[in-house]
């Protein structure tokens, strides 16, 4: 904006005002956007993942309005906390973006809402889930040779000594553990 037109637009403002208005115009016009980071990637916990395959998925999402409506329904007559925002369709299934993290009752009235309206895809329809996360758990100063066996330690010695103790009674291995040497001349593994 000029001073031209702020002078037709305010005509008794003073020359040293309109300078002023043209400054914070020019200076609001400089400024970049705000860029706001994730965090995280990844789906979140007020998320939940409905696992099905693809043709189920497109058809399903076709009527998204009509199930997040009848799926709010549900969840507002047996007074549970918890509202779905909308539906989209990911590589795994569909995706119901709600307004709080589902609890297993919320999940099981969303599962029989799907298998119900799903009909004669039932068949290809798993169990409503949250989205799980990986951790990785690195262990250091564990010695690299058994004194017992006068061997390497190895990844089935490392879950054994996981299983018998009680820190790690909910956790669960994905894969099996590595044993790394520290170094070439250490006698400790990570």
């Amino acid at each position: 904006m000029n001073t031209l037109k702020i002078k037709e637009m305010f005509p008794k403002l003073q020359n040293h005002k309109i300078d002023q208005v043209q400054k914070i115009i020019n200076s609001s016009k400089s400024k970049p956007k705000l860029h706001i980071n994730m965090t995280t990637k990844g789906p979140s916990h007020k998320q939940i993942i409905v696992p099905m395959n693809k043709e189920a998925a497109n058809m399903y999402i076709k009527d998204a309005s009509f199930h997040i409506s009848n799926i709010n329904c549900i969840l507002k007559s047996i007074k549970l906390n918890i509202l779905a925002d909308f539906i989209y369709v990911n590589d795994k299934g569909i995706i119901i973006s709600t307004n709080n993290v589902a609890s297993p009752s919320d999940l099981q009235e969303i599962k029989k809402y799907i298998k119900n309206s799903l009909l004669n895809n039932g068949d290809q329809f798993f169990s409503p889930q949250l989205p799980q996360s990986k951790s990785y758990l690195k262990i250091v100063e564990i010695p690299f040779l058994n004194e017992q066996l006068n061997t390497c330690i190895l990844p089935e010695d490392i879950e054994k000594i996981l299983k018998n103790n009680h820190i790690f009674n909910n956790i669960i291995l994905i894969s099996r553990p590595r044993v790394i040497k520290v170094s070439p001349k250490s006698d400790m593994a990570i």
